[in-house]
């Protein structure tokens, strides 16, 4: 069958040809090709280089096939769970390669050796207004992820994407996602809307005890991915509780229960950041809207969203709730295009819109992504050439 660029997807966005995808996709190729190789010169390690070569591959294979085929979910997703696994096994390996452990000693936290994780964010900002003190053990601006460059990199993704930074960026977002797909049906179909608050509840109760305690208590308390990532050492009682709910909180928000219910429990029903970000869904250019003439209240939509943004109240009111996340699951589910990207305030297609949003979003996702996956790749390769992971 030959395809043209009149011929339509199930969705509301055409099926390119593969000359026009392969156009709309060069800026992306030239710019990942600057972002991905890291200097002027290529790596010299062959196992580094073909760690880079692949991840540029696999990144504009993804936006091609993204852009000619109309579906924006099936193609994010791959990058954006590939992110987080890579993540995960990069992160620790060059924890065990600079500490020995995955353990975060107190003369770490004391040189100021921590990364800063955007999960903090919500966290810093009252402290930092009322004492003028950034409540986090790292670099303000040279080491590892400086708390300087995130705050930018979080203002100007914020105001591009809005919320779509949890499906476009997180780096542990990509967890429970991928474990959302394994089962082809949800095994617990139906959770109380009134959990959708509950993220709000923890947002409030860390931002005031962080501001009480001049400590980031959610860091300290109630992050589930310190399990795969780092975690104070447990040498008394309190940390080796600290350790039981980190790991408790992974299993069942991160692990279970997205695999049971196909949906992002974590993000959707606990993550405060999450909570937070959902705010700059009023300030960022991009939303998802619903044409009510064209629904047919399947509610396709609302089954397939997997941060319980969409109901039959958002539904009837044609657009997804502030927690949307912009990852374009319920476009590529709806059968009739009834739903899709705008720009606020313009009457623009959603086709062109669509594309208008997928340039900042998927360049994002590459920025934060590829040097993740290079490293992951990386390791990965060299255990396999040389039975390590550590250099």
């Amino acid at each position: 069958m030959t395809s043209t660029a009149e011929e339509k997807t199930p969705g509301s966005v055409p099926f390119r040809s593969r000359g026009k995808a392969l156009l709309l996709t060069l800026p992306v190729m030239l710019l990942t090709f600057v972002l991905l190789m890291g200097g002027p010169t290529m790596p010299r390690s062959p196992i580094k280089l073909a760690a880079v070569l692949v991840t540029y591959g696999l990144i504009n294979v993804l936006f091609y096939l993204m852009v000619r085929t109309g579906r924006t979910d099936r193609y994010r997703a791959v990058l954006f769970v590939t992110m987080a696994v890579t993540f995960v096994i990069g992160f620790i390996a060059n924890l065990i390669e600079m500490r020995g452990s995955m353990a975060l000693t107190t003369s770490d936290m004391a040189a100021g050796e921590t990364p800063f994780c955007h999960m903090v964010i919500p966290m810093t900002i009252i402290p930092a207004a009322l004492t003028k003190t950034i409540i986090f053990p790292g670099h303000m601006l040279g080491g590892f992820a400086p708390v300087a460059a995130m705050f930018a990199l979080w203002i100007g993704v914020s105001l591009a994407i809005g919320r779509g930074f949890c499906s476009w960026g997180c780096f542990f977002g990509g967890l429970e996602d991928g474990f959302s797909r394994i089962l082809r049906r949800p095994v617990i179909r139906k959770i109380a809307p009134y959990w959708t608050y509950l993220p709000y509840a923890v947002l409030a109760a860390v931002v005031i005890l962080s501001a009480a305690t001049l400590s980031p208590t959610y860091c300290e308390w109630l992050c589930p991915f310190k399990t795969v990532t780092e975690y104070n050492e447990i040498t008394s009682t309190r940390t080796a509780i600290q350790a039981v709910i980190f790991v408790s909180l992974f299993a069942g928000l991160v692990v279970v229960l997205p695999t049971l219910t196909k949906k992002r429990t974590q993000c959707g029903l606990f993550c405060p950041m999450g909570a937070f970000q959902s705010v700059t869904n009023k300030i960022d250019a991009f939303t998802i809207q619903i044409d009510r003439t064209r629904c047919t209240d399947c509610q396709r939509c609302v089954q397939t969203c997997p941060t319980f943004s969409l109901d039959e109240e958002s539904l009837a009111a044609g657009k997804p709730k502030i927690t949307c996340c912009k990852c374009g699951k319920c476009i590529d589910a709806c059968t009739k295009g009834a739903i899709g990207y705008r720009i606020k305030g313009t009457a623009s297609p959603p086709e062109r819109a669509r594309l208008l949003f997928l340039y900042p979003a998927f360049i994002f996702l590459a920025t934060i992504g590829g040097g993740m996956i290079i490293d992951g790749l990386h390791r990965i390769l060299l255990l396999v050439t040389t039975g390590r992971m550590i250099q």
